[in-house]
């Protein structure tokens, strides 16, 4: 049996590289597109970053808003 996988190409291309989506630093990656009017942004590393501090990764692993205690108890 053979598996057909799609390969997607890396979005960066600059160099340095910025960190993979899978690093702990992926969220310093470069923005490549950014919708305040709908609360989200595209990093170059394929993160979708959402101003509730939530990430969608490439794979469609998601990562819960984590946003830091002072600023959820403030609201």
């Amino acid at each position: 049996m053979t598996t057909t996988q799609r390969k997607i190409p890396p979005m960066c291309q600059h160099q340095p590289p910025c960190p993979t989506a899978d690093s702990a630093d992926r969220e310093s990656a470069r923005l490549v597109a950014h919708h305040p009017e709908q609360g989200w942004s595209l990093l170059c590393n394929g993160v979708l970053l959402f101003e509730d501090t939530g990430e969608l990764l490439p794979d469609g692993r998601v990562i819960a808003p984590h946003r830091p205690l002072a600023a959820a108890t403030a609201a």
